[in-house]
């Protein structure tokens, strides 16, 4: 790899937490999460109170920030509207990891920053509460509590930009800068 690519990738965020849940079905619809009629809240907090209630009412109270979680093929499948993962990133989750996205859910949340990571096989890989590891540098995942290890597909060049900078508008931002200094 090239120097540019070495320093891009020392950029890229940080992962290594628990895996907070993992959701075993394909195609899951991430408005599931705050549930449907819950879509309209905009307050964080309300949100936060309400997210992963269908799946485990302990949820809020578990998670650590750091923590990541686990998906299916094509997860974030259907509308994929903003509150449920503003709550997830709001209470600390660290990336989210599946064996395949929906394009628009995936775009949607790397412009925001944060990291969904590709891993075919990650559901047969890991346990909940299990710690995994990205090493962004070898293209894999490390399942800390067993040793093994996974291939993740890398996200693109300008996706990795985006994640490094912490989102599309910071990554611009910086771009403005950078040109207007001439750097």
């Amino acid at each position: 790899m090239s120097t540019l690519d070495q320093t891009l990738l020392a950029q890229m965020p940080r992962i290594h937490g628990r895996v907070a849940y993992i959701f075993e079905d394909d195609d899951f619809d991430i408005d599931q999460i705050i549930g449907v009629k819950n879509i309209r809240i905009q307050d964080l907090d309300e949100l936060c109170a309400v997210a992963m209630q269908d799946y485990d009412p302990a949820f809020a109270e578990a998670v650590k920030p750091g923590d990541v979680l686990v998906g299916g093929e094509n997860f974030g499948f259907g509308h994929p509207h903003s509150p449920p993962m503003r709550a997830m990133r709001h209470m600390g989750i660290a990336a989210v990891i599946a064996e395949s996205f929906a394009p628009t859910y995936y775009r949607g949340e790397t412009a925001m920053g944060f990291p969904q990571i590709i891993c075919p096989g990650i559901r047969d890989l890991v346990a909940r509460w299990q710690t995994v590891s990205v090493d962004w540098a070898s293209a894999t995942l490390h399942n800390v509590d067993t040793g093994e290890r996974r291939p993740i597909q890398m996200p693109s060049v300008s996706e990795c930009r985006i994640l490094a900078a912490g989102g599309h508008k910071s990554y611009l931002q910086n771009e403005l800068a950078r040109q207007h200094t001439g750097a």
